[in-house]
């Protein structure tokens, strides 16, 4: 288990192979409420390569002096990503 936000990683790896490869992350808080957003991509056994980009939001508690995953949000699509970041610069754009 990570102790701090710089150590929480996606990567999964099974049988050698890296399931879940992590491309990138950017801490948005920290604290005892820790929230990160990954950019990363799964393997594709079929095809033999990896998949297109996908991105996930995931909230970590820190209990014990270790970080646990509480929730998590999945952005499966370039598409949605675009959607979400045009709702969010609308809802900001008079802060």
């Amino acid at each position: 288990m990570a102790s701090t936000p710089d150590e929480l990683t996606i990567n999964y790896s099974e049988g050698g192979v890296d399931i879940v490869k992590e491309l990138d992350k950017r801490i948005l808080s920290k604290g005892a409420w820790t929230t990160i957003l990954y950019r990363y991509q799964e393997w594709n056994n079929a095809k033999g390569e990896y998949g297109k980009d996908k991105y996930s939001i995931r909230r970590y508690q820190k209990r014990n002096g270790e970080y646990q995953q509480k929730s998590k949000f999945n952005i499966s699509s370039p598409d949605q990503a675009k959607q979400l970041i045009e709702a969010l610069q609308e809802w900001t754009k008079d802060s």
